[in-house]
């Protein structure tokens, strides 16, 4: 009850904000509300409370002034960062998400993310440090089944992904967004497709903004032909993240596997949470685990 009231407080302190800044009527309203973060919109802006756990400081307004060198890619903030209940809070121009009941726009996402990893990476660009998110979550694992074969897959996982070395250089490092999925994108006033949500955004290799739905397939969650319409719109669009011809694999098998465990931790954890059993995907994402860790150490 006390974080229901806490997240009700915040709800109508992002509302009130909202309300200063739009320039539309609009009964404020909740988009997202998971993971410790309370998304609020009100007419033609979001107001968004931060997770409390994140790091807020010089990078990420780092990243705020990268994202806005790029409109034509990205929705930024509207200003510099705010302080509200000792959250970070950013307001950004409102853009209609992805509606799951029509077509997904797999190709616009690829044809986005190709056109971000192209950009001039600046050179006092923030660095991307999300592989440190599946070590997390797998350390927050409770015993039982699903989360032991999660733990097995994790430990095939090269030792810097674990956090015992320092990630080795070698790959082609780009702009990435660092979190993508399709959920990160909305349509803008404009018409056109834009990324949102920046706290990843910064220099890395481009291939973990595959990672995502290359684990998804690989856990049979995502349909091969959505797949297929995916990789191949990124390759059509000169996308330096895998091979333009040729097994993508090559690329792609580490960030995969360790999205996979990531988003098969997350399920395990949520569902120990609800107490409630594993759905399908789910459980299939469990089942991918159980495939990695029967596969062995391909690091």
């Amino acid at each position: 009850m006390q974080t229901e009231t806490v997240q009700s407080g915040l709800f109508t302190r992002l509302a009130q904000i909202g309300r200063q800044r739009t320039t539309e009527d609009g009964r404020p309203e909740t988009l997202y509300d998971r993971h410790g973060v309370l998304v609020v919109r009100v007419g033609d802006v979001v107001v968004k409370a931060h997770q409390a756990d994140r790091e807020h400081g010089a990078p990420f307004l780092d990243r705020i002034w990268l994202a806005g060198t790029m409109p034509d890619l990205l929705i930024g903030a509207l200003g510099p960062p705010l302080t509200v209940d000792g959250r970070t809070v950013t307001l950004a121009t409102f853009g209609e998400p992805v509606d799951p009941s029509k077509e997904l726009p797999w190709e616009e996402g690829a044809r986005l993310l190709a056109a971000l990893h192209a950009a001039p990476v600046p050179a006092d660009a923030p660095t991307w440090g999300r592989p440190a998110r599946v070590a997390r979550l797998v350390s927050r694992l409770e015993d039982g089944p699903a989360a032991n074969a999660v733990r097995r897959a994790f430990a095939t996982l090269p030792a810097w992904i674990r956090g015992e070395e320092t990630e080795p250089e070698g790959r082609t490092r780009c702009l990435i967004h660092g979190d993508w999925h399709l959920g990160q994108m909305v349509r803008a006033p404009d018409g056109r497709w834009r990324l949102i949500d920046i706290e990843d955004l910064g220099r890395g290799d481009p291939a973990w903004d595959l990672a995502r739905p290359a684990a998804l397939y690989s856990g049979g969650v995502l349909p091969p032909r959505d797949w297929e319409r995916f990789l191949d719109a990124y390759r059509e669009a000169g996308g330096p993240a895998v091979p333009a011809q040729g097994d993508p694999w090559t690329a792609l098998d580490v960030p995969a596997r360790s999205l996979a465990i990531q988003i098969a931790a997350t399920c395990v954890i949520s569902a120990g949470r609800e107490d409630r059993p594993l759905d399908g995907a789910e459980q299939a994402m469990v089942d991918a685990c159980v495939r990695i860790s029967a596969a062995g150490d391909a690091a």
